[in-house]
């Protein structure tokens, strides 16, 4: 029987696992395998070896296969790794009786079918006029 810390260990190194493959795949691809680790070096040379005697798909799987057993161990999982594929995942519950959440329509303002009109906006030049009427008067009436 598996624990579930085994479990969780057992995802976050098969996750890592075949992020790190791509990575590492793709930067061997673009030639910038010179900046990478030695393990990852270690892997790539492995993958190349697989690839002579199998297809590209297995090659792959083979070489995520290592690197997370390689990746269980470092994390601290006990025994032999789990097969990631047999580990069930947590129950996924399905709701068949939940409505599906639909936003409202978008309430049209303007037009002149929607019953209320908007209201009229004051032109930035005519609040202006007004501002500076006010000052004058002020101005005057204070300061004559």
């Amino acid at each position: 029987m598996i624990k579930a810390q085994d479990k969780m260990i057992a995802r976050r190194a098969d996750t890592k696992a075949r992020a790190d493959f791509a990575t590492w795949k793709m930067m061997a691809k673009l030639n910038g395998s010179s900046s990478l680790p030695a393990e990852a070096l270690a892997f790539l040379s492995s993958y190349k070896g697989f690839l002579e005697t199998m297809s590209e798909t297995e090659a792959s799987e083979a070489t995520i296969g290592l690197i997370y057993n390689a990746y269980y161990a470092e994390m601290g999982g006990t025994g032999t790794p789990p097969d990631i594929k047999s580990v069930p995942k947590d129950p996924i519950v399905e709701l068949d009786n939940v409505t599906a959440f639909k936003r409202p329509a978008p309430q049209q303002t303007q037009g002149k079918n929607s019953g209320t009109s908007p209201r009229p906006r004051l032109p930035a030049a005519l609040i202006f006029v007004l501002l500076a009427a006010i000052y004058v008067g002020i101005r005057y009436y204070f300061f004559r």
